[in-house]
C-alpha cells in the first residue's frame, strides 16, 4: 500500500506556480489577482477563504476578499459580480458557496464571466469540460487528476467507480476519467444513494473515488485488493483521544481499507490540499489568458 500524499504534491505545485508568477512579474507590473466574494458568516466558508488567501500569498498571487452581510440582496450581489467582471485588473473570481437561501446560486454562477470563472462552475466551462475543450476544471476533480498523474497511476482501460454524483465532484470526475486522454480512458460507473448492489459495484473498481458525504462509508469488504482509493470526504467525528474532542475522517474507513488498497489518499492530507492548489492553477491560467471564449 502506498499513501498518496496530497500535502507534498500540493507543495510541489505551489513551487511551480511561484516560479511562473515570478517570471510574470519580471515582464509586467502586476501578478495574477484572485477575488473571493464571501457572503455571511458560515465558519467553513470563512476557513476555506482564509486558507485560499494564505496559499495565494505563498505563490505571489494577489488575493482580495469582498465580504458582505447575509442580508445582501440578490440584485446587489449580481451587481457586485458584474463590477468584478468588468475590472481588467482582476483575473479570477470565486463566489463562495453556499449562499443565503434568498439568493439563487444558479443566477450568481451564470453571471460570472466564464473567462474569470476559476471555480469551473459556469455552464459554459462545464460544457467545455464535457467536450474536452480548454477550460477551467472544477478544483477538486482537477486536484484528483493531478494526484493520479503525478503518482503515475495507470488509468487506461481501468474500471473506475465513482461514489457520489454531485456537480462539484462526482459528475465532473466521471466525465474527466472517461475522456480519451491521460488521466482517463477509464470505464466509469457512477453510483449514488439509490444504487442497488453498491457494495458489489464498488468492489469491482480498479480506481474507487469516494465522494458520498458519509463518514467512513467505505469499508474493507467494499474494496478490491490493490485498488486505488481516492477519498474526497472530510468530517469531524467525536474522539476521546484528542484535546479538541474530535478528529477528522473521510468517507473511507482508512485503517481497514489501507491494508487492502494499492494506493490510498489519507484524510486529512490527501485530496483537501489539492483543491486550493487547483484554484491557484486556474487563476494562473486566467492571468496568462490561456482560455479563450
Amino acid at each position: 500500500m502506498k499513501i498518496i500524499d496530497g500535502k507534498e504534491t500540493a507543495q510541489q505545485i505551489k513551487n511551480e506556480i511561484a516560479d511562473e508568477v515570478a517570471a510574470m512579474l519580471n515582464s509586467r507590473e502586476q501578478g495574477p489577482h484572485l477575488v473571493a466574494v464571501l457572503v455571511g458568516e458560515d465558519p467553513a466558508s470563512q476557513t476555506y477563504v482564509r486558507n485560499k488567501e494564505k496559499a495565494c500569498a505563498q505563490v505571489g498571487i494577489i488575493s482580495s476578499v469582498y465580504k458582505y452581510p447575509e442580508s445582501i440582496s440578490e440584485k446587489e450581489l449580481l451587481e457586485v459580480v458584474d463590477f468584478i467582471n468588468n475590472d481588467d485588473e482582476i483575473d479570477g473570481l470565486i463566489v463562495q458557496l453556499p449562499l443565503p437561501k434568498h439568493i439563487s446560486e444558479k443566477k450568481i454562477i451564470e453571471k460570472i464571466n466564464p473567462a474569470k470563472d476559476v471555480d469551473g462552475f459556469h455552464p459554459l466551462n462545464v460544457g467545455r469540460m464535457a467536450l474536452n475543450l480548454p477550460t477551467y476544471l472544477p478544483a477538486t476533480p482537477y486536484g484528483i487528476l493531478q494526484l493520479i498523474e503525478r503518482y503515475n497511476i495507470e488509468t487506461e482501460g481501468k474500471s473506475c467507480v465513482v461514489l457520489g454524483r454531485s456537480h462539484i465532484v462526482g459528475s465532473p470526475i466521471s466525465i474527466l476519467l472517461s475522456r480519451k486522454a491521460y488521466p482517463g480512458n477509464c470505464t466509469v460507473t457512477v453510483c449514488h444513494s439509490r444504487t442497488k448492489n453498491l457494495k458489489q459495484i464498488a468492489k469491482s473498481a480498479d480506481i474507487l473515488i469516494v465522494a458520498m458525504g458519509q463518514p467512513q462509508f467505505v469499508t474493507e469488504d467494499m474494496v478490491k485488493k490493490d485498488a486505488v482509493v481516492i477519498d474526497v470526504g472530510i468530517h469531524r467525528v467525536p474522539s476521546d483521544k484528542t484535546k479538541s474532542g474530535f478528529r477528522l475522517v473521510g468517507d473511507v474507513l482508512f485503517d481497514e481499507v489501507s491494508k487492502k488498497a494499492g494506493y490510498i489518499t489519507p484524510v486529512p492530507g490527501g485530496v483537501g490540499p489539492m483543491t486550493i492548489v487547483s484554484l491557484l492553477m486556474n487563476t494562473l491560467k486566467a492571468a496568462k489568458k490561456e482560455i479563450y471564449f
